[in-house]
């Protein structure tokens, strides 16, 4: 029954008794009895938890089923919620909300036809004497009622037009509510709760886009309320409420007249500052925030209040310097930091006139703004850094982040006087002998210089050459300061390549910091930058880096990924080289690797060699990432003149590869049931590959080989995706290409095989072969045509693909028949599979929208639909006739005239793929009886 199932649910200890109660209870709270049900649990002999599922079922009864509620039963329904929330005015509180929240729900339904002043109705109601009911109980309820008034409509499930009607109502009637709601504040007696619900009251009635002078004295009354401790928080929360709301900014007198009560607390915020009490810092400064942030705009335009919106922002800036450290000793700052975005972008979109006069006030203030900023940048000493937690410490970095992004933004208002003024500071206070400074102070200098570097361009300005000057002359003496001090030089790199004479001032200083286990992000990242931006004007130094990088790479001070970031430089470094240089380098550099390799390659495999392997093979390949003597990525014209001639021979990364080909080939063979080892291994060739395009041309025979060998003992989706990379670059070379389709025509064949056996289990690749097909349909469509490819197996495999679960299976084999489908007519044994089978490829579409497949694939049956009407038109006239006149088919759901309707929509629109994709998502919905429904909103 009823009350065991409750029971069970609140009361058992056994988690599946729960789960069952629970939904037997969700269906018992929806069907037709509840309306009888919830009022005998609301008896008051019953314990709360019980009261509290009837409550609940009548809320959901009116919000969701409101339509099965007869018009003659409004009144009663009304008088019997308004007898119970009275009756629990003094009762279980979780109860009387749960009451008050069925009202609301009733209220937002009948209004205003079939209850006119509701809001005043309750006002009333509660208001009359009933001797039953202390008097404050009856307040309190009322005030929870409300309460929940507002915010029930904010949640309700209201059709459009019913929500703009019923939200002009309530605008209206807060009439009857904020006279009572001012009493209340004002009255001496009232008790501290009181007053808390009222204020609270309020924050829920202002996010109803009430005009604001309509609350200018409940929030006059509210800046009072923030005197009174117990209070504080509420109104706080009531201010920032009624000043956010988005239409306050029409009301700018209203506006003009709050901007005194805020500075009035700031000796309030003062106080809180020097007794350290975070909370009463943190709420007024959010209300100085929410009036200077929501209405700088509106405040700016009054220009002859000029004196007191520069009080506010004065006041924003106390709050953005607040002294302490964020987040240990303050969490105010942080919040004002989006006021200066709004500001600078109110003050730089007015009118040439007006900008200049506003230029003039605040540009003073965005100077100061930036120290403020730099000062709260900066380091606690390192005894107290040490006591942070690392969660401490992970705030505060994300905080120096945000604080950069506001430094790059201010760029925009104060320009390159910004960075003299940055450059000054830090030339004093490495040049001052009388007073040492704190390395804190240098570093958060440094930090703001390269904030602004990192994004824009500095090559214009004068004080780069004096700031690479200087570097050199800060004492280091911890890993912070280094950190900086390295990211600073690599947001410079790109001015180095234009003032390659500048580049040794600061190379020793970054291959230094390579050795420092310490300074491994920083200082390799830099590294790369730099052999990235100023790559032909390093060969003098190339030895130097090569000899320290590997240095460090053998004595593995770097993790994984930062080993391969500097694989990673060395290849750009590389690039610029002669190639006989390059290959001296190369030598030296992997001949190691390769001995090591060659040990691993006759162990038994287990798991440590394993990740000594992939560590390997992953160097080389980051290395053949970017060693690119052709040049395919440099940028046009810094380059045209620093071009180097044209290299004779093979590339130096082919010969290599030549070299390390039979070994690579050892390790595959003990390592072939590794998908991991498989996947580096193609890694290398695909990124080399990638990179020097037809210079590859020399592998790929043994290539093609190597992945045949590999495929047919193991199929894995790496080889494919190999397979893939060689017939889109190579196509279109009659040279190399006869390979590259024996290897094709054997990835097909094996897969073909794979597809007998049962590919259920290998999603991926299936997904994979699918985009290996539609690539080669792209790039080479007479593949197609080889008397030894089983075009219809393939096509019937791609239909099998259709059907799997997996969403990006189904996309990649939607993306084959959109390739296919246009060949029909050029590729005789396509059309002719196509003319035969097409037919099974369309159920299969209409099944996939008929609700098979998720609804977010929609777009791509469309396209498939969309190639068939293009290229198959009589056949897909007749096909679509004869699948639609299936009983029940693609769904239940929809009757024969919506789907016929639907044909001949498809059939008719052979233009627009557009249309096809909104046609398709339309009957999608019809079949899955979402038409109409609120899930079809975020569709």
């Amino acid at each position: 029954s009823l009350f065991q199932a409750l029971h069970q649910l609140y009361y058992d200890p056994n988690i599946e008794n729960k789960n069952l109660a629970q939904k037997w209870l969700m269906q018992a709270q929806v069907s037709p009895q509840a309306w009888h049900f919830s009022w005998l649990l609301l008896h008051m002999d019953k314990v709360p938890e019980i009261q509290y599922f009837g409550a609940s079922a009548l809320h959901i009864k009116i919000s969701r089923y409101w339509n099965d509620i007869p018009a003659d039963q409004y009144e009663t329904l009304k008088s019997q919620l308004f007898t119970h929330i009275t009756r629990f005015a003094s009762g279980s509180k979780i109860v009387l909300t749960r009451l008050c929240v069925a009202l609301a729900s009733l209220a937002l339904s009948m209004m205003p036809e079939a209850w006119p002043c509701a809001v005043a109705d309750m006002v009333r109601m509660f208001q009359a004497e009933d001797s039953n009911v202390d008097g404050r109980a009856r307040c309190l309820a009322l005030l929870e009622l409300l309460t929940v008034l507002p915010e029930e409509f904010q949640t309700s499930r209201l059709p459009q037009y019913r929500k703009g009607q019923v939200r002009s109502v309530l605008a209206q009637e807060c009439g009857s509510v904020f006279p009572l709601l001012e009493q209340l504040l004002q009255q001496q007696d009232s008790p501290g709760f009181i007053k808390q619900k009222v204020l609270k009251c309020f924050s829920s009635w202002v996010q109803l886009e009430i005009p604001l002078m309509d609350c200018e004295n409940l929030i006059q009354a509210a800046f009072t309320s923030l005197q009174d401790p117990e209070l504080f928080d509420t109104a706080v929360e009531a201010v920032v409420n009624a000043i956010s709301q988005p239409d306050a900014q029409r009301y700018v007198n209203t506006l003009l007249k709050l901007i005194p009560p805020v500075l009035g607390l700031q000796e309030q915020l003062r106080q809180a500052v020097q007794s350290g009490d975070m909370e009463t810092s943190h709420g007024i400064c959010r209300i100085a925030v929410a009036l200077g942030e929501n209405h700088s705009r509106a405040l700016l335009d009054q220009v002859e209040h000029w004196q007191s919106f520069l009080a506010l922002v004065n006041m924003i800036m106390f709050c953005t310097g607040i002294p302490g450290h964020y987040p240990v000793n303050e969490t105010t700052s942080s919040l004002t930091l989006t006021f200066w975005y709004t500001l600078q972008d109110d003050i730089l979109s007015f009118e040439p006139d007006k900008q200049a006069v506003y230029q003039q006030v605040y540009r003073p203030v965005y100077f100061q703004l930036v120290d403020v900023l730099l000062h709260k940048a900066q380091f606690p000493s390192d005894e107290e850094y040490g006591f942070w937690s690392s969660d401490e410490k992970e705030q505060f970095r994300i905080y120096r982040v945000d604080i950069s992004d506001t430094l790059m933004y201010v760029y925009e208002m104060l320009g390159a006087e910004l960075l003299s003024s940055l450059y000054d500071k830090l030339g004093r206070l490495l040049t001052n002998t009388e007073q040492p400074s704190t390395w804190q102070h240098t570093e958060a200098l440094l930090y703001g210089f390269q904030s602004i570097a990192e994004t824009i361009d500095v090559n214009y300005s004068d004080v780069v050459p004096g700031l690479i000057g200087l570097i050199p002359r800060i004492s280091i003496s911890n890993v912070q300061l280094a950190d900086t001090v390295m990211f600073t030089i690599g947001s410079l790199s790109e001015w180095l390549a234009d003032h390659p004479v500048m580049i040794n001032n600061v190379l020793p200083l970054v291959l230094q910091a390579l050795g420092n286990p310490e300074l491994s992000i920083s200082s390799v990242s830099t590294l790369k930058k730099i052999c990235r931006e100023c790559k032909y004007d390093l060969p003098p130094y190339a030895a130097n880096i090569v000899a320290v990088s590997q240095e460090v790479l053998m004595k593995q001070i770097h993790k994984t990924s930062q080993c391969m970031w500097l694989m990673q430089a060395l290849g750009f470094l590389l690039s610029a080289l002669q190639v006989e240089e390059i290959l001296k380098n190369l030598h030296s550099l992997i001949t190691p690797y390769i001995q090591q390799l060659e040990k691993l390659a006759d162990e038994t495999p287990n798991p440590s060699n394993k990740l000594a392997i992939i560590h390997i093979l992953g160097l080389l390949s980051n290395l053949f990432t970017t060693l690119d003597i052709s040049h395919h990525d440099d940028d046009h014209e810094s380059t045209e003149v620093k071009k180097l001639p044209v290299q004779q021979g093979p590339n130096p990364v082919v010969v290599v590869l030549q070299q390390v080909f039979q070994l690579i080939q050892k390790v595959l063979s003990k390592w072939l049931n590794d998908a991991q080892v498989v996947e580096s291994v193609c890694a290398i060739f695909e990124k080399s590959v990638k990179t020097l395009l037809d210079d590859f041309a020399p592998m790929v025979p043994q290539l093609c080989e190597m992945l045949g060998q590999m495929y047919s003992t193991i199929p894995q989706v790496s080889a494919i995706e190999l397979t893939r990379q060689l017939v889109h670059i190579f196509a279109h070379e009659p040279a190399h290409f006869p390979p590259i389709k024996a290897l094709f025509l054997l990835v097909t064949s094996v897969t073909l095989t794979l597809f007998q056996q049962g590919p259920r289990d290998h999603p991926d690749i299936v997904d994979s072969f699918m985009q290996l097909l539609a690539q080669a349909l792209k790039r080479k469509p007479d593949l197609f045509l080889c008397s030894n490819l089983d075009v219809k197996a393939v096509f019937q495999c791609g239909v099998l693909s259709l059907k799997f679960p997996e969403a990006p299976t189904v996309k990649a084999s939607c993306g084959f028949f959109t390739e296919l489908l246009p060949r029909c007519g050029e590729i005789a044994p396509v059309g002719q599979v196509v003319h035969e089978n097409g037919k099974v490829l369309l159920q299969a579409v209409l099944e996939g929208v008929g609700g098979q497949a998720s609804r977010s694939l929609m777009d791509h049956f469309a396209e498939i639909l969309f190639a068939l009407n293009k290229h198959c038109f009589s056949l897909l006239s007749i096909w679509i006739k004869e699948a639609m006149q299936q009983d029940g088919f693609p769904s239940a759901r929809v009757t024969p005239e919506q789907k016929e309707n639907f044909s001949q929509q498809i059939l008719r629109e052979r233009v627009n793929k557009r249309r096809v994709k909104e046609m398709v998502k339309e009957f999608t919905l019809l079949c899955r009886g979402l038409h109409g429904t609120e899930y079809t909103a975020d569709y």
